[in-house]
């Protein structure tokens, strides 16, 4: 893929299973990334420490610390904002709502082709930064106490930036760029890299990103429920 942003990107795979493991490294290696494989959360973290990752892959049954156990303990970590995408033999509806709430950016169901989950990543490594718009917001806007900018997908308040995951960012982004217009799910999942069944994954969405702009998430000021219709950004003080 000529002029790729995502090549050479370095891709922690972590999978307790070894062949499978090997295969993932392998294969993402010949698709043109960097990649480090490791075998648990224990090692995953040992990782993390040495180096510093665009994405990674991480296996959700994994014996000791469970994946949604590493995401959701990466996710309270401020240090840590590397999109997530949890791979996993259970596949049922529930089972992805409890990966996007535990802050997963992606989800992939075993077994899998391995040429949609390059595809995947690659959507994830788009989203951050944003990709430039035809019809780019003028500027920053306000939201609350907290500032957005849409170009950089960065959102800082008066103790400085608000750490987003890559799908928050991109909903935010999404929402910005056409301010007080109903956004259809169906152009959420489109900004966001998600077919049309995660209707239910955009609500999770929506609900995490609320927790970051709104005193109340019960009552939102800003982000706003459109019944039957989307969701729409009204920014303001």
């Amino acid at each position: 893929m000529p002029n790729d942003p995502a090549e050479g990107c370095h891709i922690l795979v972590v999978e307790d299973e070894p062949r499978l493991r090997e295969r993932l490294a392998r294969y993402l290696s010949s698709e043109g990334f960097r990649v480090t494989a490791a075998a648990d959360a224990t090692e995953a973290r040992t990782q993390l420490r040495a180096i510093d990752p665009d994405l990674m892959v991480l296996d959700v049954m994994m014996p000791g610390e469970t994946g949604l156990d590493l995401t959701q303990s990466l996710r309270q970590d401020q240090r840590h904002d590397l999109p997530i995408l949890l791979l996993t033999a259970r596949g049922a509806p529930e089972d992805r709502i409890a990966g996007f709430e535990a802050g997963a950016d992606d989800y992939l169901g075993k077994p899998f082709e391995p040429r949609e989950l390059v595809l995947r990543i690659r959507a994830l490594l788009r989203r951050a930064p944003p990709a430039a718009s035809a019809d780019p917001p003028a500027g920053p806007i306000r939201i609350g106490g907290a500032e957005f900018d849409p170009a950089r997908g960065e959102l800082r308040d008066a103790t400085g930036p608000i750490r987003l995951t890559g799908g928050e960012a991109a909903l935010l982004t999404a929402l910005a760029r056409k301010p007080h217009e109903v956004l259809s799910r169906e152009e959420i999942a489109e900004a966001l890299g998600m077919d049309d069944s995660g209707e239910r994954a955009i609500d999770v969405q929506v609900v995490r990103l609320r927790r970051k702009i709104e005193a109340d998430p019960r009552e939102p000021r800003f982000l706003h429920t459109v019944r039957g219709r989307g969701y729409i950004l009204k920014p303001g003080v």
